[in-house]
This record gives C-alpha cells, sequence and structure tokens, in this order.
C-alpha cells in the first residue's frame, strides 16, 4: 500500500498546477531538497535492474509470438482480406477498403521483400499457404515483431511514467499473457500496426512532457514531432486511430491552459509560440503525414481491379487497362440501349401484357401496357433514344446532361410514359407504362440527369449513371425489390419515384446495339486521365467513412461493446475437423477481469479521496495523489476514449475491436498496482533543469523529490499476479495457437464462459 505516513491530516498546498494532468508529474514529498544544481536527485531502482528485466520481457514476448507461427499453414479469418490487399499492391491493382493503407503497405512491402508477386488470392479461410506458394511466415512476422516492440514500449511507457521495477515488469507481463493480443497479433491482420503506433504516440508523448522545461531544445522538438507522426501513423492504420489523436489532444489543451496561467510569469508571445509549436506538430505534420500515405497508395495502385466498381466514372479514368473504361461508348440520339437499374442489376423491360383493370386492394389501373424488370435482357429489354430538339439527317449528336428525350419501347413501338396513376405495388407512386407514338406526347418526356456531370457531361454507357425523370409530374423511374403478381408474370415493379434526390434513381445503360465497344475503344486508344490528388483523396476517404458506418450485416461473431470487458464470446478464427484444432480468439479471463477492477478500484479511489478532501482530511499523500491523477488519470482517458464511442456505433462489432482499449487497462491496472502494493512513488520524473527559454517561467508548486520502496508484499502480488495471468495463458493456449487438438471433453474444460461457442464441443 501507499506509505501510511503520509496518509494524514493536513493542510493542502496553497496552489497547485494542472500541468500534472498531462500525463507525467513532477510531486511533492516528504524528502525535501535543492534543485538548484538541476540535476536529478536520486537513482531510481539500479538501471542494470531495468535493463535486465526488459530484455526479460522482450524475449518472453518473442516467444510468445513467434512460437509456431508456421501452424496453421493456411488462411485464417481476416487474413482472407488483408492478404489478399498485399498481394492487390504488389500487382498494383486498384482495390478498395474502408481503413486508411498504412498496415496493408507494411504487409505488402514484407511480401515485396521476399519476392512474393501477389498471386495467390485468399479467397477462403483453410486454403493451404504451402501448396499456393505463399511466404506467409514472412507476413506473419510483421505483426509478430511488432507484438514484441508492443511489449517493449509497455514496459518502456511505465519506466518513462516513474514507475518500480516490479510495475513495469507486471504491466508487461499481463500484456505478454494475454491470449487475445497474442493470437490477433501474430496473424496477417492490421490490430498489431494499429497499437504499436498508439502505444509508440503514448510513450513519445510522455518523453516530451518528460522534456518539458527544456523549451524549444532539440530533445524538445524531437518528442514533439514524434508525438505528432506517430498520432498521423496510428491514424494511418485504422480510423480508430482518432481516439487516440483526442487523448493527446486532451492532454495538450489542459498543458496549454496551464501556459495561459499569468501567474507563471508567460508572456503572450511565448505563449504564442508554444501554440505554434503544438499547432505544427499536433495538426499539420499529423496531416501531412495522413496524406502521404494516400498518396503512396495510389501511386501504386494503377492498374483497374476489383475497388474501380466504388468509385466514380472520372476516377475510373485515370486507371490503366480499365475494363469498364473498353465497354463504355458514348450514346447518340436513335441508339437502341439496354438500362440496368444500378441497385438491383435488373433491366428496364416491357411487354404486351396490360395491367389488369382492378387491383387486388380494390384500386383502379389504366389497364395500360406493363413496364417492369428482369433479370436478364432480352429482345424487350431493348429502348431506342429518340430526341425533342432538331437533328440534322445523318449526324450523330451525343445525349447530354440535361436534354429532354423520349424513350421507344423498339420491340412494341411504344413511347415511355409517367402519369398520375398509382402504381400497382406502391399507391403513392406513379404508374409507368407506354402508349402509340402519337399520343400523350408530353406525358412522354424525360429529362437524362448524369450522376457526376461536371466530369464530363456526355451520356456512356457504363460509366455514366443516369436518372430520367419525367418533366411533367417529376417523378424519377424506378424500381424495387418487390415483384408483381401472377398477372405481371413475377417480374419486379416498376414505378415513378416522388423522391427525385434518392441514389436508387440511378440506372446504367450497359450496351448499345449493334456496336462492339471494345473494337471502338481500340481504335480510339483512350489516354489515360489523371485528377488531382486532394480531388482522389476527398473521394476514397469520403467513401471508406461511408462503407465503414454501412457495415450492419449481421455477423454470427459480432458482439455488443458493453459486455467485451467480461470476455462473453470470442471469435472462431479457424478449425480443422480431421485434427479437431481450432483458434479461437478470446482475451487472458483473470487478465481481463483483473484490469476492470483495477479500473474500479481506480475511480474509487478518486471519489473517496475527492470526498475526504471536501472535509480538509487528506487521505492520500499529495506525491500518491498526483501520480495517481496525472498518469493514472491519462491511461483511464485512453481506456475511456478506446472503449467508449463503440458504443454509438451501429456497425457491427467483434472483440477484436476492444484491444486497444485492453491495452490501454494494463497500462491503468499497473497505476493501480503501484499504489496498493508499492510503498511511495519515485519523484520527480521529468528533468528539472530548465534551459533559457524556459529559465522565466514560475513555479507554482512546491517541487519535492521521493523515492519508492518494494516490500514483500510487492514481490508476493507481483509473483501471484503474473503467476495466475501466465496459469490462465497457457491453459487457453491450445485455442489460441490452434495446436493440440482437443477432445470433446477437453473443449468442454476450455468453456470458461457459457457463451463460448467453441468447435467440436458435441
Amino acid at each position: 500500500m501507499a506509505d501510511p505516513s503520509l496518509r494524514k491530516r493536513r493542510q493542502p498546498p496553497e496552489e497547485k498546477s494542472l500541468e500534472s494532468m498531462s500525463g507525467v508529474s513532477d510531486s511533492t514529498s516528504i524528502e525535501r531538497h535543492s534543485i538548484s544544481t538541476g540535476k536529478r536527485t536520486f537513482q531510481q531502482d539500479s538501471s542494470y535492474a531495468y535493463t535486465l528485466a526488459f530484455i526479460i520481457v522482450v524475449l518472453a514476448g518473442c516467444l510468445v509470438s513467434f512460437y509456431k507461427i508456421w501452424y496453421p499453414a493456411e488462411v485464417v479469418f481476416d487474413e482472407v482480406h488483408f492478404g489478399k490487399f498485399a498481394g492487390y499492391y504488389l500487382k498494383r491493382t486498384y482495390f478498395f477498403d474502408v481503413h486508411p493503407p498504412l498496415a496493408k503497405l507494411m504487409i505488402a512491402a514484407v511480401g515485396y521483400c521476399v519476392g512474393y508477386d501477389g498471386h495467390f488470392e485468399f479467397e477462403n479461410i483453410g486454403d493451404n499457404y504451402i501448396e499456393n506458394n505463399v511466404p506467409y511466415i514472412a507476413l506473419r512476422a510483421l505483426p509478430a515483431s511488432l507484438n514484441v516492440m508492443n511489449i517493449a514500449l509497455m514496459y518502456s511507457i511505465m519506466k518513462a511514467s516513474g514507475y518500480s521495477l516490479c510495475t513495469c515488469i507486471v504491466t508487461a507481463s499481463m500484456y505478454i499473457l494475454d491470449n487475445a493480443m497474442v493470437a490477433q497479433h501474430r496473424l496477417i491482420m492490421l490490430d498489431s500496426m494499429l497499437i504499436f503506433f498508439m502505444l509508440s504516440t503514448v510513450y513519445s508523448y510522455i518523453r516530451f512532457r518528460r522534456v518539458r522545461h527544456q523549451e524549444f531544445s532539440n530533445e524538445w522538438w524531437a518528442w514533439l514531432l514524434a508525438t505528432g507522426v506517430t498520432m498521423a501513423l496510428t491514424l494511418s492504420v485504422k480510423m480508430v486511430g482518432l481516439f487516440v489523436v483526442t487523448a493527446i489532444g486532451i492532454c495538450v489543451l489542459i498543458d496549454l491552459w496551464d501556459l495561459l496561467n499569468v501567474d507563471r510569469g508567460t508572456t503572450l508571445d511565448h505563449f504564442l509560440n508554444h501554440f505554434a509549436a503544438r499547432a505544427v506538430a499536433f495538426i499539420a505534420v499529423p496531416i501531412l503525414v495522413f496524406l502521404f500515405w494516400f498518396h503512396v497508395h495510389f501511386t501504386i495502385l494503377v492498374e483497374s481491379g476489383p475497388g474501380d466498381a466504388f468509385m466514380s466514372t472520372s476516377f475510373q479514368e485515370t486507371l490503366r487497362n480499365s475494363a469498364i473504361k473498353m465497354k463504355s461508348l458514348d450514346i447518340h440520339y436513335y441508339d437502341d440501349i439496354t438500362l440496368m437499374h444500378k441497385d438491383t442489376e435488373m433491366y428496364l423491360h416491357s411487354h404486351s401484357l396490360r395491367y389488369p383493370l382492378r387491383y387486388e386492394d380494390g384500386r383502379i389501373s389504366s389497364q395500360g401496357q406493363q413496364v417492369t424488370a428482369i433479370k436478364m435482357p432480352d429482345e424487350n429489354t431493348w429502348w431506342k433514344v429518340k430526341p425533342t430538339k432538331p437533328i440534322v439527317d445523318g449526324e450523330r449528336v451525343a445525349v447530354v446532361h440535361g436534354d429532354i428525350v423520349q424513350l421507344v419501347h423498339v420491340n412494341t413501338g411504344t413511347h415511355l410514359l409517367a402519369h398520375d396513376v398509382a402504381s400497382p405495388i406502391l399507391s403513392t407512386n406513379e404508374e409507368i407504362t407506354t402508349v402509340p407514338l402519337d399520343a400523350r406526347y408530353n406525358e412522354t418526356l424525360f429529362e437524362v440527369l448524369l450522376d457526376d456531370y461536371n466530369n464530363g457531361n456526355v451520356w456512356q454507357t457504363h460509366m455514366k449513371s443516369v436518372r430520367l425523370m419525367h418533366v411533367d409530374t417529376k417523378v424519377c423511374i424506378w424500381t424495387h425489390s418487390q415483384s408483381l403478381p401472377e398477372w405481371g408474370l413475377g417480374q419486379q415493379d416498376v414505378n415513378g419515384n416522388k423522391q427525385l434526390t434518392e441514389k436508387s434513381n440511378y440506372w446504367v445503360s450497359t450496351e448499345i446495339y449493334g456496336i462492339n465497344a471494345t473494337v471502338v475503344n481500340l481504335e480510339k486508344k483512350k489516354n489515360i486521365k489523371s485528377i488531382p490528388f486532394l480531388f482522389k483523396f476527398v473521394e476514397l476517404f469520403g467513401l471508406m467513412l461511408s462503407h465503414n458506418s454501412g457495415l450492419t450485416k449481421s455477423h454470427p461473431y459480432q458482439s455488443a461493446a458493453s459486455a467485451w470487458p467480461l470476455l462473453p464470446r470470442g471469435i472462431s478464427y479457424w478449425s480443422k475437423d480431421s485434427t479437431k484444432e481450432q483458434i479461437y480468439m478470446t482475451g487472458n479471463v483473470f487478465g481481463w477481469w483483473t484490469s476492470i477492477v483495477g479500473t474500479s478500484v481506480f475511480l474509487s479511489l478518486l471519489i473517496v479521496d475527492l470526498v475526504t478532501q471536501r472535509r480538509r482530511y487528506f487521505l492520500i499523500s499529495e506525491p500518491a495523489r498526483s501520480r495517481l491523477l496525472s498518469s493514472g488519470g491519462f491511461f483511464f482517458i485512453l481506456w475511456a476514449l478506446h472503449y467508449f464511442p463503440f458504443f454509438f456505433m451501429g456497425r457491427a462489432l467483434f472483440l477484436h475491436h476492444y484491444l486497444p482499449a485492453a491495452t490501454c487497462n494494463y497500462l491503468l491496472l499497473g497505476s493501480v498496482f503501484q499504489f496498493l502494493f508499492v510503498r511511495g512513488v519515485d519523484s520527480p520524473t521529468s528533468d528539472l533543469q530548465r534551459n533559457e527559454s524556459a529559465q522565466e517561467l514560475k513555479r507554482l508548486h512546491e517541487v519535492s523529490f521521493s523515492r519508492s520502496h518494494s516490500t514483500l508484499l510487492t514481490y508476493t502480488a507481483t509473483a501471484v499476479i503474473i503467476g495466475l495471468q501466465l496459469g490462465f495463458f497457457i491453459f487457453l493456449s491450445p485455442l489460441t495457437y490452434g495446436t493440440p487438438g482437443l477432445t470433446i471433453e477437453q473443449v468442454l474444460q476450455h468453456k470458461l464462459r457459457p457463451a463460448w461457442d467453441l468447435q467440436f464441443a458435441k
């Protein structure tokens, strides 16, 4: 426990700086020394002991991360995505993904270095790597190596924050022996990179805070810029990097608020210099780094590929060998075309059958010719584009955005028409029919409204989507997935949609009768177009955000964020029937539950301390309080910001989304361990010597010095906690490494939570 002699009724300090809330503090203490020499006045635990412990935890991390990394030699879970994406980079083939490019580029770089050409498609979980000559061990070695570096960073963060040797060892060991971290970070996935850059950001900021009195020195700038760069790299892996950006932003605002205090003697010019430095390091530099990786992304991916369909036609025209571009033709008046609905991929169709006089609900129809939508084009899906303006005989005039046209159903020789009669299925929408060529002219006029018309206003097959808006009644030709009754041959309903701006109103022309697009385009030898980088970035980034939020389709292994810390269920990553082996991603039950208990203890301590202070009884010593509030508070903010935002996300969520928060929770657990089991704190942790720039600033609180002392209780708690974490890790290791196989009885024994849906349990 914290030193009992320090817990007593006393007077609070007259003034207290907010700088202690920025992650690193200079605490007061019972041991008071002069700081005029500007040197650190104590040695914490032996530097040799810290170094030896660091080496041991890193070696242990290597063992658990690389143990049987070659097994299984098959595609596991999301390796189907990220291995495939790496292959696309190596083939320079354009693809689309909801995550920023950095981590996938890193995987591709490893593949390039070992001579991999991206030939394997990673189609299915269980596909064999060895049979397909895939250097999967090298690809898996990248996340595994970064996991080892994560362990080093966990240890270094605690050491840089001034924690005792035992606390550093406990914190790093909890991370090393977490089954979820090992299972996730030894496969071709992105989370190892995400956590590596997140922890690098945390470590860099703590190091920056330690040299804050060396204002604008080389070391000060180095750690300031390192924080900004690693923050951007975190965001360049996944958009959840915004959480660490927010955490650092909160600390920076507190730091600036403290610097703004006139009692510190800060001039306005001096404050503005600090503000400008942080604006450059935490805004300008991260933006440039973030954009840089997208620039690399676009520079590499120059060949047409599966991602084309997500992008605008102008974007697709920047890619080489674009299949859709080679099929594209300008549409001219009197061309016979097919029209496919973009959302349902059904073709606009008509036939000689008519709507019944009376529908099942009693409504009356026009008894006009039916207009429907069908899956495959046939002789009844051809429509002639007829002009409403004078055209010189024999002249080929292209149809452009805003033109008013008529559409003639070629097979029946009738005009497409919309009118104010309720459609068969949706009474709120208009009926679409056809009429003879010499009838009801004004009701057969449609305006051509192209998507992305600013990047070319000529209507083209495949490349330009179109809304056909009825001029008279202002509805768009539209279809939906509901089929007509037997009288409509079960074909899909087509009607006039009054919601003109809906994205589902778009149709695509897929063919012009009698023209071979490939021959025409080979003769034209189209040049590759280019558009500015920022235009491409804005388009891709917007699509990433919209598609990510649209990932709402249910998944058998998704879980609710509110339950993650208690590990109600994991994720089945891989299984093999013949050997009864499986990889089931779940955390170390002891570690995760202990972390949540640690968080509860932390919040309880803050509440109790706050209440007792109101009675002027200071239960916790000032050094212990300062460390708990500053360092522990920083770790709590990191955990909360990496966890609670998921409560408000509508997309499908999985347990692996909690891993960054679980990592931060281990840091907070270390802070609580220090308070409960280590006597005193090592303080201060920062270099107190001020350079010329900082000399004018005043201290608003007395700086004193103390050392922590490990006791028998400290060593006992360390051994017990690490021992229990190790025990649970070994017990769950067959589910983590996928080997050895388990009998039905053994599987049931490993089912520590009722909802764990393990394979081979029956």
